[in-house]
């Protein structure tokens, strides 16, 4: 601090400042590729060709039951069947509901709150009845 007798007093301040700074540099470089290579293989292969014919007969009568599947030979024989409602109309009975009353009856003990009021009168007594 410096100070003069009659003059402004000068007070020294320094002050230092960090500045960090980053940059990007190159220091090689990396490529990276596959490679395909082809070629032709025989192969040998015995193949079959199975086709199938569809043939829907008409039938149009009632049976008693399912008809099971069948084979005939090559043939499968699949039996379509269908159900066909017969007007009748009937009552079945599907359950009953059944509801029974009781009545049953028990001591129960507990404690409630009771309130009671009462009205209390007080009279003077007038200046001619006598004192008792």
């Amino acid at each position: 601090m410096t100070s003069s007798e009659n003059g402004p007093q000068t007070l020294l301040a320094v002050e230092e400042r960090v500045s960090v700074r980053k940059h990007t540099e190159v220091t090689g470089t990396v490529r990276a590729h596959t490679l395909s290579h082809e070629h032709e293989s025989p192969v040998e292969a015995d193949l079959s060709v199975e086709t199938l014919e569809v043939e829907r007969i008409p039938i149009g009568r009632f049976v008693d039951g399912p008809i099971p599947d069948r084979r005939d030979g090559d043939t499968t024989v699949i039996s379509v069947i269908e159900e066909v409602a017969v007007v009748e109309v009937r009552l079945k009975l599907v359950e009953e509901v059944r509801i029974t009353r009781r009545t049953t009856s028990r001591k129960m003990t507990d404690h409630v709150t009771v309130r009671r009021q009462e009205v209390v009168i007080d009279q003077d007594p007038s200046v001619d009845a006598p004192v008792t």
